[in-house]
Parts: C-alpha cells; sequence; structure tokens
C-alpha cells in the first residue's frame, strides 16, 4: 500500500505537465479520477497505439488512474464534479485560471464547498504579472527560461529545445511537491488553500541555479553562465569505434585518468592544478581529451575507467536502453496485461521505499473507463447517473 493511500486527487489536467505529475501520486497510492472531456485527453492521440486513443505516451503519464469523461461546459456536469470534489483532499488542473473561472470551478467556489480542498493549478506565468492570462507551452517556456540561448551558447550557434518536454516534467514534479505540501498543511489543521505553480517562474528558477553565475551579484562579476556546462566540446566522446559518456571531474579523477592513460605529466600543467583553473580552460580541456579518447575503442575505455574508477557510463539509444543490464537486473522495463491494449511495456517506480512501496496501481485507462463506479462512490443513484448520461453530461464508457 503507497504512502498516500486514501487520497483522492480530482485530476482535471491533460497533455503531459499535469498527468506526469498525478500519475506520480497515483503510484504513491492515491486515488487519482482524471476528468476529461468527450475528446479525451489530446496525448491519447499521440501515436503509436494499437487501439484509437491509447497511444504509447499516454499510457506512459497516465497508468494507475481512473477515467470520467464530463463535458464541463454543461452546467449538470459541472454540478457533478463540484459534488465529487466534496469528499476530495485536492483537486489539480493545468489550464489558465481564468478558465477554470469560466467553468465556475474557481477556488472561491469550491473552497465554500470543500474548505479543506488543496487546490492546486500549474499554468504558464504567475497570476500578479502582465503575462498572467498568456498560454503556455513547452516550447515557449523553454525559451523563455533561456534554454535555448544556452543550448545555441553551447552550440554551433543555433538555438533549439530541448528534445524532451522538460519543462512540463521538471513544473510537473514542481506540482507534486506543492500538492505533497498542501495535504500536509490539510492533514494537520483541517485547511485547504490555494496553490499556484506557474511554469515561467518554476523554470528560470530551475535553469538559473546552474547560470545565473555572476549575475548573483549587485554589480555583476560577469554576463552569467557556467562555462563547463556551456562548452561545445561538453558531448559523448568519439572513440575509434563509437561513442562513450564520461565525467573526468574532480582532482582524484584527472589524476587516475592521466596515470591510467600513462600520461601524469599532464598534472604538472596549471590548468589542471584545481577545479577553478580547469574550469577556465575548460574549452581547450575538453578538445584535447577528445582528441585521447579517438585513439582507442568504446570497450577499451569503458575497461580502462572503470578500473580507474573513473564515471563512466554508455550512449545508448531509445532501443539499446531496453537491454541495460542495470535494468534488467532491477526489473525497470516490465510487460503488464492491458484490458484494452493487450502486452505493452511499463516502467517501474524508480525510487525504493523500506515500507509503502510506490507502484502503479493499474495500466492507463481507457476513455471514461470508470465513469459508473466514481459516480456510484460519490452517492449518485443509478437513475442519477443514467439522466447525467441523457443529458450528455457524462460519457459512459462500455466495459473494456
Amino acid at each position: 500500500m503507497g504512502p498516500l493511500a486514501g487520497f483522492t486527487i480530482l485530476d482535471l489536467t491533460s497533455v503531459l505537465m499535469g498527468p506526469y505529475g498525478t500519475q506520480v501520486l497515483a503510484d504513491m497510492g492515491a486515488d487519482v479520477i482524471k476528468v476529461e472531456s468527450p475528446e479525451g485527453d489530446i496525448v491519447r492521440q499521440i501515436g503509436p497505439g494499437r487501439t484509437p486513443g491509447m497511444g504509447g505516451m499516454f499510457h506512459n503519464a497516465n497508468r494507475g488512474k481512473r477515467s470520467i469523461v464530463l463535458d464541463l461546459k454543461k452546467p449538470e456536469a459541472r454540478d457533478a464534479l463540484l459534488r465529487l470534489a466534496k469528499s476530495a483532499n485536492a483537486l489539480v488542473y493545468n489550464v489558465r485560471p481564468q478558465a477554470m473561472a469560466r467553468l465556475g470551478l474557481d477556488y472561491e467556489t469550491l473552497a465554500a464547498i470543500n474548505p479543506s480542498l488543496v487546490y492546486v493549478g500549474a499554468f504558464g506565468y504567475g497570476q500578479s504579472g502582465p503575462y498572467a492570462a498568456k498560454p503556455a507551452y513547452d516550447d515557449l517556456i523553454q525559451g523563455a527560461a533561456t534554454i535555448p540561448t544556452l543550448l545555441a551558447a553551447a552550440g554551433d550557434g543555433t538555438p533549439r529545445y530541448v528534445p524532451v518536454t522538460i519543462a512540463d516534467r521538471i513544473v510537473g514534479l514542481m506540482m507534486v511537491n506543492a500538492i505533497m505540501g498542501g495535504l500536509i498543511h490539510q492533514q494537520r489543521t483541517g485547511q485547504g488553500q490555494r496553490i499556484d505553480v506557474p511554469m515561467f517562474e518554476s523554470m528560470t528558477e530551475f535553469v538559473l541555479v546552474d547560470h545565473l553565475g555572476g549575475l548573483t551579484y549587485d554589480p555583476p562579476l560577469d554576463h552569467g553562465g557556467y562555462a563547463r556546462l556551456l562548452s561545445r566540446y561538453r558531448r559523448p566522446y568519439k572513440t575509434s569505434d563509437g561513442y562513450l559518456c564520461v565525467l573526468i571531474y574532480n582532482d582524484k579523477h584527472w589524476r587516475s585518468f592521466f596515470e591510467a592513460i600513462g600520461q601524469p605529466h599532464f598534472l604538472d600543467q596549471p590548468r589542471f592544478a584545481n577545479h577553478a583553473a580547469r574550469t577556465r580552460h575548460i574549452d581547450e580541456i575538453y578538445a584535447e581529451i577528445g582528441h585521447i579518447f579517438a585513439t582507442r575503442t568504446t570497450t577499451d575505455w569503458r575497461e580502462l575507467l572503470e578500473r580507474a574508477d573513473i564515471p563512466v557510463m554508455p550512449m545508448h539509444t531509445l532501443e539499446t536502453i531496453l537491454e541495460d543490464p542495470h535494468l534488467q537486473a532491477i526489473d525497470f522495463f516490465k510487460t503488464v496485461d492491458h484490458p484494452v491494449e493487450g502486452r505493452i511495456r511499463q516502467m517501474r517506480v524508480p525510487s525504493t521505499w523500506s515500507v509503502t512501496q510506490p507502484e502503479a496501481a493499474g495500466p492507463a485507462p481507457t476513455l471514461g473507463q470508470h465513469g459508473r463506479d466514481i459516480l456510484r462512490e460519490a452517492g449518485f443513484s443509478t437513475e442519477e447517473i443514467e439522466r447525467l448520461a441523457e443529458q450528455k453530461a457524462v460519457h459512459l464508457a462500455a466495459p473494456p
């Protein structure tokens, strides 16, 4: 039984930021009720997939949840959601607060019904600034938080986005932190609250921990940026037959490396004197080490570096990572039976707990799969449920 067993989370989120975070809560044992529109979460459509509405990305951000379809533009559906909210511990959304207000689902309305509710919004921008009502997507937030500028400085000068929805995922985890803090306060005091988790501010803080640098000071000591991370030579090393990921970082690593390759005299050079000196000369050091790595095979380097206790890892592809011996040994990937999709691959919860180990309660739900059960548990009679279906306020799925 996970640490959040007994907690109910109303999940009005879609796409990736919110669903990734609420999946963490579901893995921890919370009953996460995914409230979807009649069209369903748009990520259901991102393929490949075996059946419509069950794309691979949806599986990987929505396991362990229950799905109900409510057309919240209809007053009957809104009333049904308010009834569900009476007994929920938290409600999570990731549209703009203005949209929640238009639906009549603002914090004041929900708090009047359930004063202990933790009401959490993860959206683009803080509500006290001029960007408050602007839409936000991962690409936009990456750009605003300086990530393409940093990638341009570290590369060929062309601004790029990280090829992962990194802002969505990081802010999703920050959202989890906020929810957990709100739930702890709720359990201690019985009091709910509104919590806003804005993407722009969250990612700006995340990025600038590394890169604010000399701009931390007033007046500034430099133009910001952490030189090692921005070096265009900071990349997997090309060997004579492939690539390898190596980090020769501290004094011990550098001493062990040069001794292992039989060139300890390198350590006599002032640029290798300490971490600060290496950082000042990082481009030329990384470039020179790159030439050294090109002289041996990947296998030879792995054996040498592991004997010298220097950090090294393979540069996996999306396919070879499935065969990684460490991940295989800990059963990180496992196949499970989905009621519609058949056999699918699922990733385990990465953390290990001695008592309340989180784990997936089940695979990702089909659209509206649990609607009847959720409404019955909230006290709706069979007649009320059928009436909501006739009014098209709720869409009831056939059992899978």
